[in-house]
């Protein structure tokens, strides 16, 4: 099974950035804006996607 490797980084990143910046602005006790927090949420739903169809085949 071959794995797509550019989707998997990309994948990566975008769910550790959104995850930092989520997770980040709720320890230091400031409010995230709506329209950060909607594109955060996007860029979690955006890298699980990239990670779970890098590889051949159907995804699960």
């Amino acid at each position: 099974m071959a794995t797509d490797t550019r989707k998997v980084a990309l994948g990566v990143l975008l769910l550790v950035v959104s995850s930092a910046l989520i997770l980040g602005t709720g320890t230091i006790d400031i409010g995230i804006p709506t329209v950060a927090a909607g594109l955060a949420a996007l860029g979690l739903a955006a890298g699980a996607l990239l990670v779970g169809t890098s590889e051949e085949g159907r995804p699960v």
